[in-house]
C-alpha cells in the first residue's frame, strides 16, 4: 500500500467559537467568501479564538449569489479582494455556476484584474481542459466546480492534467468520506466543505480519513 499525498482541507468561515476551535484543533484552514467576510468580526482577514492568525482562501462568492437565485455580485467580491486577498493562500476567480463557457468568459474577463500569487480558474460543466489551457500559468490552477454529476465524472481528469502540467488542482464542495477518497485517487491538493463548520462533531472525519492509508491516487 502507498501513502497518500495528504491534501488540505478548507471550511468554510463559521461564527461559532466552539466549530472554530474544533476546526483549529483538527487542522483545517479557512474558506473565506464576501459574505463570511462581511460576518467576520472587524471584517478582517479571520483570527481564531485564541487570537492567532487563521490560515485562509477567499473564494469569490458566485456560490451563495447562486444559491440566493441573484447574479455574481461584483462589487462584494471586489471588497473582500481588497480587504483580505493580500495574505490569502489562492483566490477563486468570478465564476458562474453551472454556466459553462459563459462561465469561462466572465472568468477570463477577470484574470487581468487579479494580481496575486495563485487565482484558481472554477471550472463548471461541458468545460474540458483543453478549454482552459490556454489561460494556466504557474501563478494558477483549477478549481473544480459544476454540478456533482459533472464533478465526479470529470475528476479524474482535471487530476491528471493537474499533474501533468504541474497545476494546483483543488475540489469544491467535498463532506463525505466517499468523495474525499475520490479526490485523493485523483490527485487533488485541497478540498473544501462546510459539513465541519456547521457541527464541530465533524471537524476530524476528514482529517483522520487523510491519515489512513490507500491503494489509489498519486503521490508526490
Amino acid at each position: 500500500m502507498e501513502t497518500l499525498v495528504e491534501m488540505k482541507l478548507y471550511a468554510s468561515w463559521t461564527g461559532t467559537k466552539k466549530n472554530l476551535r474544533a476546526l483549529q484543533h483538527y487542522g483545517w484552514s479557512l474558506l473565506m467568501t464576501p459574505d463570511t467576510l462581511y460576518r467576520c468580526r472587524g471584517k478582517v482577514a479571520p483570527l481564531w479564538p485564541d487570537g492567532t492568525a487563521a490560515p485562509y482562501v477567499l473564494d469569490n462568492g458566485a456560490w451563495g449569489c447562486h444559491q440566493r437565485g441573484k447574479p455574481f455580485d461584483e462589487q462584494a467580491f471586489l471588497w473582500a479582494y481588497g480587504r483580505i486577498a493580500d495574505d490569502a493562500e489562492w483566490v477563486v476567480a468570478p465564476d458562474i455556476v453551472g454556466g459553462g463557457m459563459d462561465s469561462l468568459r466572465l472568468t477570463q474577463s477577470w484574470l487581468p484584474r487579479l494580481d496575486h500569487k495563485r487565482v484558481l480558474i472554477a471550472v463548471q460543466d461541458g468545460m474540458t481542459p483543453q478549454d482552459v489551457d490556454a489561460l494556466m500559468s504557474s501563478s494558477r490552477g483549477i478549481f473544480l466546480g459544476g454540478s456533482t454529476e459533472y464533478k465526479m465524472s470529470s475528476m479524474m481528469t482535471w487530476g491528471k492534467y493537474c499533474s501533468d502540467n504541474d497545476l494546483y488542482f483543488h475540489v469544491a464542495r467535498v463532506n463525505t468520506i466517499k468523495r474525499f477518497r475520490a479526490c485523493q485517487a485523483a490527485g487533488a491538493d485541497s478540498i473544501d466543505g462546510s459539513g465541519a463548520s456547521r457541527f464541530s462533531s465533524e471537524a476530524s472525519l476528514l482529517p483522520d480519513a487523510s491519515k489512513q492509508q490507500s491503494l489509489f491516487g498519486r503521490t508526490k
